[in-house]
């Protein structure tokens, strides 16, 4: 899937990456983020639209708002900090006509590519934080967690409790089978669906399904995974939202897993803020596992969702 990204600054917007041969490593500052939104009156990602041209006659494309800032917080900060090896594409949105039919996305955002040897990312802020604080605290009233027998997985044939809180909501009658267990969707809630919607309009890509993890603190993680299921849509990506503590999210290669090794190939990092958006594009969940270490500094609670496109009828 090819992405409509913005020109910003990738030190205040996005995750900070540094390459380390044919792996990208983040480094990300996701308190600069949050800080710097907070700060200043900087327009939601969610609601940017383009200025116009000065004139007719200018050939020139229009600086917008976020342009502005951004390049006066760059040249402050190019003094200090070396250029990452990352690139973020342009901003080659132009005021657009409402049967204009070439734009992939209808709900922009910036957005920054994470890339490595089979694997395809895409990560932008979706939310502000005054966004991202309201829906976290309405999923804390909405959202009804798995108990008992539901809340435990099998792996390699031992059953073990969940160390988080899990949840599945979608479509009427979907069902998702993860782990040795068959999990049946609830009804959306109404701000699981508004969420849903807005990462439709976002990424141009429809889903039926999500999966709710909440980690009541760095205690609760997530063991090395991947999401390869037979009935997830191959050509749909994996759309994960975060809301609420920042927490390392963490990419290994197949083939450099374990003591025993094939290969040498550096782990991806990243930090994974309030609001932010994951788009994990195949073939990431051919080549990569995926986790959510313990960190335990961190004490505040954090909310997951992702969303899928699961296909009826697909054999499991």
């Amino acid at each position: 899937m090819k992405c409509k990204h913005f020109s910003c600054c990738g030190s205040y917007f996005a995750p900070l990456l540094t390459t380390t041969k044919n792996t990208a490593v983040l480094v990300n500052a996701a308190w600069i983020t949050l800080n710097v939104l907070n700060r200043t009156n900087v327009t939601s990602a969610l609601s940017l639209k383009p200025l116009k041209s000065r004139s007719p006659e200018s050939h020139r494309r229009p600086v917008t708002a976020m342009e502005k800032f951004v390049n006066k917080l760059s040249c402050t900060n190019n003094a200090r900090r070396p250029q990452k090896r990352i690139k973020l594409e342009s901003d080659e949105r132009m005021t657009q006509r409402e049967d204009d039919e070439e734009d992939e996305f209808s709900h922009p955002v910036p957005w920054q590519k994470i890339e490595s040897e089979g694997l395809d990312c895409d990560y932008a802020l979706l939310l502000s934080k005054e966004e991202a604080d309201h829906m976290f605290k309405q999923l804390e009233e909405e959202v009804v967690y798995s108990t008992g027998e539901e809340a435990k997985v099998r792996v390699f044939g031992k059953v073990h409790s969940i160390p988080r809180q899990q949840a599945t909501y979608g479509d009427a009658g979907l069902t998702y089978t993860y782990s040795g267990v068959t999990r049946l969707a609830c009804p959306w809630t109404p701000t699981l669906e508004q969420i849903r919607d807005v990462v439709t309009k976002t990424t141009g890509q429809t889903f039926n399904f999500a999966l709710v993890n909440r980690y009541k603190d760095g205690q609760d993680h997530m063991g090395e995974h991947r999401d390869d299921e037979k009935e997830l849509d191959p050509l749909c990506p994996i759309a994960s939202v975060s809301l609420g503590a920042a927490r390392d999210f963490i990419f290994r290669h197949r083939d450099a897993r374990g003591k025993r090794s094939r290969r040498q190939i550096d782990p991806v990092k990243l930090e994974l803020a309030h609001g932010s958006l994951l788009l994990m594009n195949s073939p990431t969940n051919t080549f990569w596992y995926h986790s959510l270490p313990v960190r335990k500094k961190i004490s505040l609670p954090r909310i997951n969702l992702t969303f899928r496109r699961i296909l009826l009828g697909r054999k499991k």
